[in-house]
């Protein structure tokens, strides 16, 4: 007898494969068996006439590690249909910490944290942070890469200055622990402190590193805006000289100024690869981004860290400064409101209850609420109010950028999303509705009714091309013998419901997930199961 039998579906077994007609048997987490027909009892019977079965969606670019310790569920994950996330992206990890770095991570963290929780940051090592990831279940799988800016932190504070070599073998070291820990790659995030003031070769050491042990380097790069093509080319160039496979990190085109460059992007990547560079990257299918308001200001402004940065907000000559930077640029720097427009920079989360009316308003409609004379007093005031803990939307693009890597054979699918839910102390702020819509947005708009994808297509880039990618080989694909992450979906219905103003909602038409064999998502509702695991790169 099996647990659980899925029958009278449409399987597509995530290889790029078209569906055919076939039932699906699950016992001990694992498929046992699929065929036409099925004929054994089972605890549970599965009814899927009308349905698609697929493997459960990889999330290949995720932040649910930073919560996932609190809101172990990620309901707005599993709502998706996402079974694994590989997290720790843009650099930014709960581990390694040390006495240079565990003063600020905890402040950031009680931040961050709801009203009632709290969380002691006690690890310092990447193996005793996911051992306490270990302790209790999860919603979907985690699979985790290694931040370097988290080992940058670890090994020298948030000085923006090389590394001596002292330090340098440090940060050699954290790398190599994370990675025989398990972690399954490096990431880097090249617009944020400390990872900002990291020079290319800096960078090359560690991903040499990574390389050894089988790795992969994914990268926020230092610029998606008129820094595009520059910033690429470092990272090929580390890839290259690491001997690493590429991950371009959300693949962008993030500037009015250079709209249509990814025909020069998505060409340079076919190049590279024909001299034998390994590169591919994930998006998200929005014309917006987001990350935290503190990123508007420019990158001497975070030297020494967060702290420091709220000190020099409050000294006027150095505001003006910024304000000349901001409106002028700098060579290299990744300027959103400079480049976009205050207009296209909204407020996403503040911690504070007297700032709570400016969630879902642009910087110009927070001048105008409070009051005051331009932006940047808006900005420096309400940076200084929420101590820097303040998140924002940013609006970019175009949809024919988004279009055309979508359909790029290198592009797979990532939410760049963290753990939320639609009620409870985790329904915080206006999230980027990637955080509920990500996959749901790609089957039903650009898979049924722009046909920008085929479906079979499609379900590739959810499920067995990360796994590729990343090295999670027991999972991706519908075979017998693989870990039974399984999603069934509505095709004819499946759609995102989140919006930037709404953006708590999740998507219809996904109808069942099943988690290592357990039923996780049932007729479209949480089950309240924790079934995933931690993984760990063998």
């Amino acid at each position: 007898m099996y647990e659980i039998i899925i029958k009278n579906g449409r399987i597509i077994d995530g290889a790029g494969n078209p569906w055919y007609h076939g039932e699906v048997a699950v016992s001990d987490g694992k498929i046992k068996k699929i065929s036409h027909r099925i004929e054994v009892e089972a605890k549970r019977i599965i009814d899927a006439s009308g349905l698609i079965i697929v493997p459960g969606f990889i999330d290949a670019h995720s932040h649910g590690d930073h919560s996932a310790l609190v809101h172990r569920a990620m309901e707005n994950l599993i709502h998706q249909g996402i079974t694994s996330i590989v997290a720790g992206q843009c650099g930014s990890t709960p581990a390694p910490m040390s006495d240079k770095s565990r003063a600020q991570a905890q402040k950031r963290l009680d931040a961050w944290l709801p009203e009632g929780y709290a969380l002691e940051i006690t690890w310092s090592s990447f193996d005793e942070y996911l051992k306490l990831m270990e302790k209790e279940g999860l919603g979907p799988n985690i699979a985790h890469v290694v931040g370097h800016g988290a080992i940058r932190a670890a090994a020298m504070g948030y000085e923006a200055r090389d590394p001596t070599g002292t330090e340098l073998e440090a940060m050699r070291k954290l790398t190599e622990e994370a990675m025989e820990s398990g972690a399954y790659g490096l990431s880097t995030g090249l617009i944020y402190p400390p990872g900002i003031y990291a020079k290319t070769p800096e960078i090359i050491e560690l991903a040499k590193v990574a390389a050894k042990y089988g790795g992969i380097y994914d990268s926020h790069i230092r610029g998606e805006g008129r820094s595009l093509m520059s910033s690429l080319k470092e990272a090929l160039e580390i890839g290259e000289k690491a001997g690493i496979p590429v991950q371009i990190s959300h693949h962008k085109i993030a500037s009015k100024s250079i709209w249509g460059q990814s025909v020069e992007t998505l060409r340079m990547f076919e190049e590279v690869r024909a001299r034998g560079v390994d590169v591919t990257v994930d998006q998200y299918p929005y014309k917006a981004g987001s990350t935290s308001l503190m990123t508007l200001l420019p990158p001497w402004a975070h030297d020494g860290g967060n702290e420091a940065a709220l000190e020099r907000l409050g000294d006027t000559e150095l505001r003006k400064k910024m304000r000349k930077e901001i409106e002028e640029g700098i060579p290299g720097w990744e300027n959103f409101a400079g480049e976009l427009g205050w207009e296209n920079v909204y407020v996403t989360s503040v911690k504070t209850d007297e700032n709570k009316a400016v969630e879902g308003m642009n910087l110009v409609e927070i001048k105008e609420h409070r009051g005051v004379k331009d932006e940047f007093t808006a900005l420096y005031e309400l940076l200084l109010e929420e101590e820097g803990a303040a998140g924002m939307v940013i609006f970019y693009g175009e949809e024919g950028d988004v279009k055309r890597i979508m359909q790029s054979p290198l592009h797979m699918v990532g939410t760049d999303a963290g753990a939320c839910n639609i009620e409870g102390p985790f329904r915080k702020g206006k999230p980027h509705p990637r955080h509920y819509g990500t996959y749901p947005k790609i089957l039903g708009l650009y898979v049924r009714e722009e046909k920008t994808l085929r479906l079979e297509e499609a379900i590739r880039k959810m499920t067995s091309f990360p796994a590729q990618r990343f090295g999670i080989l027991d999972r991706g694909i519908l075979r017998p013998g693989m870990w039974a992450d399984v999603t069934i979906l509505n095709h004819e219905t499946v759609i995102d419901n989140s919006t930037y103003k709404e953006p708590h909602q999740f998507p219809t038409g996904i109808d069942y997930v099943i988690v290592n064999g357990e039923v996780t998502i049932d007729e479209g509702k949480y089950t309240g199961a924790l079934a995933g695991k931690t993984l760990r790169k063998l």
